[in-house]
């Protein structure tokens, strides 16, 4: 008999060995949690398309923060949804709108240990649910748009954000925010910059947690899932413009264009694992389909083995817990 000259499988005998030649880990510094606060809530409200997911109250929401960062979570995206919207988002610039409010409750608590980072779009506080100020023909504006911008990321810097979000998709929207950030001295507030981001059908979930007003939908500025090269360009731009970080959304379906971020620019890449990731896996685990802990585990690994080195999750504060558990934190 001849026997095989390499035997691989060696290495996989053990979970010991396993855990030794592991490529790929998970690290609770590397996660961010995304999190919703909503004006005028007197109890927080769970999500029925993200299980364990929450519109939080500005109480709620501290506590929430405090258990994340306690678990070792490395930062936390907050999005706000304001009790009343208009035409332009004023609510987005006023300094006692929720998300700003928010930002400073957070700051305050905790602030000093952790990564606080601020969405920068108009679309969770524009009554028509559009990420910019629209046109006399409905069209999305980008240039109007980006002087809303500009002043979004002066109240999110003042309210004590870490790193502001540019997630609209305009044209020109990071060097907008860079430019009003220095001219206002805020020269330590990071651009994060939503560079790749896709007009997808997984973002479904989301629209629950905003309370979106949206009608139509957002490909005449999101990108179109059929491209690849086109977000070379994107990322490009928005890192000459002076993003500190860069972002591919969604994960799951774009692990090319992750990849391709990843060997293209020389600032970290993240990734969001979208509503409608967190959607699919949690209802199959519901209904018995799939391992719910390993169908997250291989979705967060396989988005940090296609390069990713911080993952937006809505299980981020679950997996550092576990992740703390078992000592691998």
């Amino acid at each position: 008999m001849t026997y095989p000259v390499a035997r691989p499988r060696r290495l996989r005998r053990t979970p010991a060995l396993r855990r030794l030649v592991a490529e790929t880990r998970l690290h609770a510094a590397d996660l961010v949690l995304p999190m919703f606060v909503k004006d005028e809530l007197t109890e927080p409200v769970p999500l029925t398309s993200m299980p364990g997911v929450l519109q939080h109250t500005r109480d709620s929401l501290r506590r929430a923060a405090a258990e994340a960062v306690a678990a070792g979570v490395g930062g936390l995206m907050v999005f706000g949804i304001p009790a009343r919207r208009d035409a332009v988002g004023t609510a987005a610039t006023d300094p006692d709108g929720i998300l700003n409010v928010a930002l400073a409750d957070l700051a305050a608590e905790v602030g000093g240990d952790t990564v606080l980072m601020a969405d920068l779009c108009l679309d969770e506080f524009t009554d028509h649910g559009h990420c910019g100020v629209l046109a006399a023909d409905g069209s999305v504006d980008n240039d109007a748009t980006l002087l809303r911008y500009r002043d979004m990321a002066l109240a999110q810097a003042a309210a004590g954000a870490d790193l502001v979000g540019t997630s609209g998709m305009m044209d020109g929207q990071v060097a907008a925010v860079r430019d009003a950030l220095d001219g206002a001295g805020h020269l330590d507030t990071g651009v994060f910059a939503y560079a790749a981001k896709y007009a997808s059908a997984f973002y479904g979930p989301f629209r629950e947690a905003v309370d979106s007003a949206l009608q139509g939908d957002r490909r005449t500025y999101q990108q179109d899932p059929a491209n690849r090269r086109e977000s070379a360009r994107e990322v490009a731009l928005d890192v000459a413009e002076g993003a500190d970080l860069v972002m591919v959304k969604p994960a799951m379906s774009y692990l090319d264009v992750l990849s391709d971020t990843v060997a293209a620019v020389d600032v970290p890449v993240a990734a969001y694992q979208v509503s409608g990731e967190y959607a699919m896996i949690s209802a199959a685990a519901e209904r018995g389909w799939i391992d719910r802990d390993r169908a997250i585990t291989e979705s967060l690994l396989g988005i940090r083995r296609a390069g990713a080195q911080i993952v937006l999750t809505y299980w981020a504060t679950e997996v550092a817990t576990r992740l703390q558990a078992e000592g691998a934190a």
